[in-house]
């Protein structure tokens, strides 16, 4: 079995290497166990042979590790609730982290800027999200609004769920984004039907849609961009 950090010489403990050389030098592995910070007294395991035990159990991705719910993760002998729930906060965190640059956005430009920005929020989804971003008369966005969750179909994504906020906020125009757990961005006839009854809707509303743009793994799928709306 192998020691515990603390019978490690210095400079080979994950904390002091951190300050020492900063978080690129060290492993995921180590990374981890500053997360974890403590190991299994049960079975002598430290804190980086759990970091490792969680890398492979999620097959070497840590977006898989970041996408598992906290059952699967504590099923790893030595992770207690307390050291999965550790885990999924530091996640979350990288993900708000992500999202803020929302917040000092004027506009989103393109259909590109918009994937790239919901990517890091949507990629370890294992739910269907559906979104409305409601934009004023110069495009830029005033609020985001979720419309539903779970698997996309006309009775979940109706128009007054989509125009009620817009109409609320005396939005100008309204930009749909939703993605899909698959990883797969290709729209399937629900997609179309749905993107086709909300933009005539809006039509009737004066709230235009500027463009439905579904969030795939590592790639997008821009309505405006297919000659789709």
């Amino acid at each position: 079995m192998a020691g515990g950090i603390r019978e490690w010489p210095k400079d080979e403990r994950p904390r002091e290497k951190m300050l020492k050389r900063g978080a690129s030098g060290l492993s995921d592995a180590e990374l981890l166990a500053l997360i974890i910070r403590s190991g299994d007294p049960v079975t002598g395991q430290s804190a980086i042979d759990l970091g490792r035990q969680l890398i492979s159990r999620f097959g070497g991705n840590l977006r898989e590790l970041a996408g598992a719910d906290i059952a699967e993760i504590t099923a790893i002998k030595g992770v207690g609730l307390a050291k999965a729930a550790g885990l999924k906060a530091a996640f979350a965190l990288a993900n708000r982290f992500q999202g803020r640059k929302l917040e000092h956005l004027d506009r989103f430009t393109s259909p590109r800027q918009v994937f790239d920005y919901f990517h890091h929020e949507f990629r370890d989804s294992r739910k269907e999200y559906f979104l409305a971003l409601l934009l004023d008369g110069k495009n830029r966005i005033t609020r985001r609004v979720q419309i539903s969750e779970g698997s996309l179909n006309q009775s979940l994504v109706h128009p007054r769920e989509v125009f009620s906020p817009a109409v609320r906020e005396s939005a100008a125009a309204v930009i749909l984004v939703h993605n899909h757990p698959t990883g797969d961005p290709a729209p399937s006839s629900e997609d179309i039907a749905i993107t086709r009854r909300l933009r005539e809707a809006g039509e009737l509303m004066g709230i235009r849609v500027l463009d439905h743009i579904i969030v795939g793994d590592g790639e997008y799928l821009s309505f405006v961009e297919r000659g789709l709306l």
